[in-house]
């Protein structure tokens, strides 16, 4: 009988840092094109159209990243349920990070017209791409290394790192604002954070060189031939609820940090320094209390949380945009600022909870994709419909109306699964004796 195979435990707290390193630089990699579509992609690669419908098409290009994410959750979930979750790291970073650095080095529209957008199409693709199974591969790595009764506090790792990638490209973007003239920054400014893309990608892969395999993928005897068919066959349901529940979370987070950016500069004459000092403050606020959160989401459940972040949500869309259209800094940032405590009750079990509602042989194709088409629903498209439908008075109601909706169509979703915290030892073993 052949000898099962072992290996020596990693320390959680170096394979959760690793998590958060990698997962902050695909999130820069990724957000930062955010932050220049917001600013100045629209004028520099669509010229011909007005200011609106320029700032339209370069968050058109923009949700592109976010239809590729599932596409790339099924890509690396079949190596990863197949081959390994550590394999997906080290392949999603370095397509993730090439394409980002490539976004830095294409010409404008007016060097080589209409080839100019659609590279930018093309390498936005890219992004979202390996983006689509960075997430599946980090959660799952650590998730599946972590005791029980900690695994939301050790999975909620990873869901740092894309406020900590947020903060590093628009802090690269507000330096570069505050320090060049505007038309330095036009000129070259805003490619600089995408060129920074190439050093801090080397930075991951040495990073992650040292990280071991994940315990339950090699307790796996009888792999997935076809992982998406049998996800597809087996959990499409779940696979639905899943992406309708995490909407929300992508269509706060994208208003907040990529339409407000937009719609303060452009319709109320806010500096893009104020703004993204708004934004940042409230990111900063949302990562600091991720593990908190998670820890609440071990000690009650992972369900009880996002109901109540996403209540919250449902409360708060109105009063945001209300507060939005003030103009007034400390309104804005109060505004942004609850939406992110919102988001983060969520959004800080949600690494813990999606795990554990597939079982491992098809948990990094199903787990990925739930994740990545509810950013199609509430990341890809809140940018351009908010932008759409923000015109006309001053404040955008319309806005509070199109993201309250999506709030209830998640609270609804998330109402219907199931809880999947682990039942602590203590309490299963008195309920035992309690039947017995």
């Amino acid at each position: 009988m052949e000898p099962a195979r072992t290996v020596k435990p990693p320390s959680m707290l170096r394979l959760a840092a690793a998590a958060l390193a990698g997962t902050a630089i695909e999130f820069y990699d990724f957000f930062v094109y955010g932050t220049a579509a917001a600013l100045v992609l629209g004028p520099l690669f669509f010229p011909t159209f007005s200011p609106l419908a320029g700032t339209l098409a370069a968050f058109a290009t923009f949700g592109v990243g976010f239809v590729a994410r599932p596409l790339g959750s099924v890509l690396f979930g079949h190596i990863g349920d197949r081959h390994g979750r550590r394999p997906v790291l080290v392949a999603s970073l370095l397509l993730t990070g090439g394409a980002t650095v490539a976004v830095g080095c294409v010409p404008t529209f007016d060097s080589i017209g209409v080839t100019a957008p659609f590279l930018l199409l093309v390498l936005r693709f890219l992004q979202g791409l390996g983006l689509g199974g960075e997430w599946g591969g980090a959660v799952l790595l650590t998730a599946e290394h972590a005791p029980a009764e900690r695994r939301a506090l050790w999975s909620s790792f990873p869901q740092v790192g894309p406020a900590v990638g947020f903060l590093l490209g628009n802090g690269v973007m507000l330096a570069l604002s505050a320090g060049l003239t505007e038309a330095q920054f036009t000129a070259w400014g805003w490619r600089v954070p995408f060129w920074a893309a190439g050093v801090l990608a080397v930075a991951g892969l040495w990073l992650r060189s040292s990280l071991t395999e994940s315990p339950q993928f090699l307790e796996i005897d009888d792999h997935a031939r076809v992982p998406l068919a049998e996800v597809v066959r087996g959990h499409w349901r779940l696979v639905l609820l899943t992406a309708g529940a995490l909407a929300i979370g992508y269509a706060v987070f994208y208003s907040v940090t990529t339409w407000s950016l937009a719609y303060g500069t452009e319709r109320l004459g806010v500096s893009r320094t104020v703004m993204l000092t708004c934004i940042m403050a409230a990111v900063v606020v949302k990562g600091a209390l991720t593990p908190l959160a998670a820890v609440l989401g071990d000690r009650y459940g992972r369900r009880p949380m996002c109901l109540t972040g996403c209540a919250v949500t449902v409360l708060w869309m109105f009063p945001m945009v209300a507060l939005l259209s003030t103009g007034e800094p400390l309104l804005i940032f109060f505004g942004f600022l609850v939406a992110m405590l919102a988001f983060v009750t969520m959004f800080a079990v949600i690494a813990a909870y999606l795990p554990e509602l597939y079982e491992p042989r098809v948990r990094c194709t199903g787990a990925a994709v739930g994740y990545n088409l509810g950013g199609v629903v509430g990341g890809a498209l809140t940018p351009i419909v908010a932008t759409a439908v923000a015109q006309g008075g001053r404040v955008p109601w319309g806005v509070g109306a199109y993201l309250t909706g999506i709030a209830l169509l998640s609270l609804g979703c998330f109402a219907l699964l199931p809880e999947t915290r682990p039942v602590p030892r203590a309490t299963a073993a008195g309920a035992e004796a309690t039947a017995g």
